[in-house]
């Protein structure tokens, strides 16, 4: 007997055009059965923002017309993608959830505004095995050839092993050839922040208007952190869970004068 293909629920939140999106989709379609519910225009750095101010739209599209998954363009945010899909379009609860792959690196501090990852940890909460991919390429002419051969490797290791109640896997992908690429290395989030500044102009009318720029600083010196990983030619996998409890300051907050 036939082993069955499973469900799997590929989204994203660079768009469903965009060539991350479509290179995941085609590794997706030698697995198993898939579903695409991804936005119809770029959502990065949405974090995990619902719409609830708003209508939702999801419409049914073929952007390949040669491949055999079903997909459906949504106009909310990657969370609602995966709310939508799960609730309305899908007969049953996906096998595994997949978004990406991001244009563009999600390791370290960067996890928490990343769209890619909020739509993988929506669908852990509701109890669906799920994988965020990002390659640290910006540009959308980005090689993703050499990122298939470990996103189908992770892929079917989850799907064999399953993942630890509670974790999603945040995965970076080094901008590097096949031959460069090290392996993996399953790690921890480095210690990371942005020294963030506002560029501050004015526009013809007399109006100040403000863009964000700033400068990513990595002073976690530990060799094994996702950015160490990265800059020494590894592909880094991070377990991320979505229980923000800090459990090791319980004790100490339990000190104070409460009553």
């Amino acid at each position: 007997m036939a082993k069955k293909r499973p469900l799997i629920l590929v989204t994203n939140d660079d768009g469903i055009t965009a060539p991350g999106i479509r290179a995941l989709i085609e590794v997706m379609n030698t697995i198993g059965d898939v579903y695409v519910v991804a936005p119809d225009a770029p959502q990065s750095a949405m974090g995990h923002a619902i719409t609830i101010n708003d209508t939702l739209y999801c419409n049914k599209l073929k952007v390949t017309k040669d491949e055999p998954q079903q997909e459906y363009s949504c106009s909310g945010t990657p969370v609602d993608c995966v709310k939508l899909a799960v609730n309305e379009i899908l007969k049953r609860k996906p096998d595994l959830c997949v978004s990406g792959v991001n244009h563009g690196s999600n390791s370290s501090i960067n996890v928490i505004y990343s769209g890619t990852m909020s739509a993988a940890v929506e669908a852990g909460t509701l109890g669906i095995p799920s994988i965020g991919f990002s390659l640290l390429d910006y540009s959308l002419e980005a090689d993703f050839e050499p990122a298939k051969k470990y996103i189908k490797l992770l892929v079917n290791q989850c799907i064999e092993n399953g993942l630890p109640k509670g974790v999603v896997l945040n995965v970076n992908i080094p901008k590097l050839s096949a031959k460069e690429i090290k392996g993996v290395k399953v790690c921890r989030q480095a210690n990371a922040h942005w020294e963030e500044k506002f560029d501050k102009r004015t526009n013809p009318l007399g109006r100040d208007y403000y863009w964000l720029t700033g400068e990513f600083v990595n002073n976690d010196k530990g060799e094994d952190t996702d950015e160490w990983a990265l800059a020494n030619g590894f592909v880094s996998v991070v377990p991320v869970q979505f229980d923000l409890t800090a459990h090791h300051a319980i004790k100490d907050i339990n000190t104070w004068e409460l009553s």
